[in-house]
Parts: structure tokens; C-alpha cells; sequence
């Protein structure tokens, strides 16, 4: 039996991650909760613009919505990046939030450039 599990779904449990781990940093004084308000619009908007891609009116309309999901993927991931570096929270309580980003940056890429090929046949 296959574990497959569709982007969409993916990317909705992240940003379930995400949002919890920003009501952790928004409890927190001074920059983490500066913090936690970017982290929460990038993060949450990698699944929003996959959920729209999927009713896109063209080919060229849904590597659209997925680039605005990879480029969303890349800033959130900085921002957890940022806080590991800073130290705003323990790298051993994000490491598997960061190394999902990073799955869900590849298959978004993967993806674009399936997309991309047909346009071209």
C-alpha cells in the first residue's frame, strides 16, 4: 500500500504546523512576534495558492499559482532558517518543519516544470 499523500493535503497539514508554531512565537516578547506574523502569511499561502491552481482556468494559469506557492515555500522557509540562526527557538523543534518546506519546495518545483513541458508539446 502506497503513502502517498497529495500535495494539497501536504501542504494544508504544514501550514497547521505553522500556525501553531506562530501562536507559540506571537506568546513570546519583542521579534518573535514580529516574526510569527511574516512566517504565518508565507507559510499558509504555499497551500492557498495550491488549492487555487487546482480550479486554474489554464495550463499557463496553474504554473502560475504554483510559482506563487514555491516562491511562498522559499520565504518561509528563510524565516524558519532566521529563527534557528537566531536562536529564537531550538533548531531540534523545526528541523522537521523546515525539512518539509523543503519536500514541498521540490515537488512544487518538479511540478512546474512538468507543467512547463506540455505547454511546449
Amino acid at each position: 500500500m502506497s503513502s502517498y499523500i497529495p500535495i494539497t493535503d501536504r501542504a494544508f497539514g504544514f501550514a497547521v504546523r505553522i500556525i501553531k508554531l506562530c501562536n507559540f512565537l506571537d506568546q513570546q516578547p519583542g521579534t518573535p512576534r514580529l516574526l510569527a506574523n511574516q512566517l504565518f502569511r508565507s507559510g499558509t499561502s504555499i497551500g492557498a495558492n495550491l488549492e487555487e491552481s487546482q480550479s486554474a482556468q489554464s495550463v499557463k494559469d496553474f504554473i502560475s499559482k504554483q510559482q506563487i506557492a514555491l516562491k511562498e515555500a522559499k520565504e518561509t522557509r528563510y524565516w524558519l532558517r532566521l529563527l534557528i540562526e537566531t536562536e529564537m527557538i531550538e533548531a531540534e523543534k523545526i528541523t522537521k518543519l523546515l525539512d518539509e518546506c523543503e519536500q514541498l519546495m521540490k515537488i512544487l518545483a518538479k511540478s512546474i516544470v512538468t507543467s512547463k513541458q506540455k505547454l511546449k508539446h
